[in-house]
């Protein structure tokens, strides 16, 4: 029987991932070497670790050198609540690293699902040569974002797609500086949850807001009267709506 509880509640010295939360684990490689090099975990100190399906389990330090931690649980196998509405985010990709500061952000602040898209606005101009090194990049920030805010359950990350590919999502809003809806009350429609759609710093071409509206129902949200970048629009918006998420059945 696993028992709810968040991992960030309890108090530990640090959270990392593992594959298995079995009785005895050792973390090596690079989160060992994070561990016992950089946080300094030492023995007798206690450290929350998570499969990433939302999983984790307290445990106590029971060895600590040449980058290596061994851990021994020292409680049952806890699971991390669901929040719901399901929350994901569709964010036009920009340039250097400001997608990886997004990703980052979005993980800390729960969202379940990360979708970049690219617009016909976009300054970036999505290389599929690179699209696997991206990726990795992207899960490897998000993980690392969820070790420092304790969370896990690691959010979903999808390729590439254009914006166009979002027509008809159940749940779709759209990020509008000009929206005078509140979101308090957005329908949602089929099992999606919200899907929120952050456009590129060149904003939604006219064709991709009728082609949006004409595939099903789109709400809109304003977050704010100013003119956001586009990395900033994407994390006002999910921090808006994350608030009022709430915890669901699991």
């Amino acid at each position: 029987m696993l028992f709810d509880g968040w991992a960030a509640d309890v108090q530990a010295a640090a959270h990392v991932f593992v594959r298995a939360l079995e009785p005895a684990v050792e973390v090596s490689g690079v989160d060992g070497h994070h561990l016992e090099r950089v946080r300094r975990v030492r023995a007798g100190e206690r450290v929350t670790a998570s499969d990433g399906a939302g999983n984790w389990r307290l445990y106590e330090v029971s060895e600590a050198a040449n980058a290596r931690i061994a851990l021994v649980a020292v409680r049952a196998v806890m699971h991390e609540p669901v929040l719901t509405p399901p929350l994901a985010v569709a964010f036009a990709l920009t340039k250097r690293e400001k997608p990886e500061v997004v990703v980052q952000k979005l993980t800390e602040l729960g969202v379940d699902r990360i979708l970049p898209v690219v617009g016909s606005r976009s300054v970036v101009q999505w290389d599929e040569r690179k699209s696997a090194a991206a990726l990795a990049r992207w899960d490897r920030v998000a993980r690392e974002a969820a070790m420092q805010c304790r969370r896990s359950r690691l959010p979903t990350i999808a390729d590439v797609v254009p914006l166009s590919a979002l027509a008809g999502t159940s749940g779709l809003i759209v990020a509008d500086r000009g929206a005078s809806e509140s979101p308090t009350g957005v329908p949602l429609v089929g099992p999606d949850g919200w899907v929120v759609l952050v456009g590129p710093e060149g904003g939604f071409s006219p064709e991709e807001l009728i082609g949006l509206d004409e595939a099903g129902p789109v709400a809109r949200l304003a977050v704010g009267p100013h003119v956001l970048r586009a990395e900033t629009a994407a994390i006002a918006a999910a921090s808006v709506l994350a608030a009022q998420r709430t915890v669901g059945d699991a």
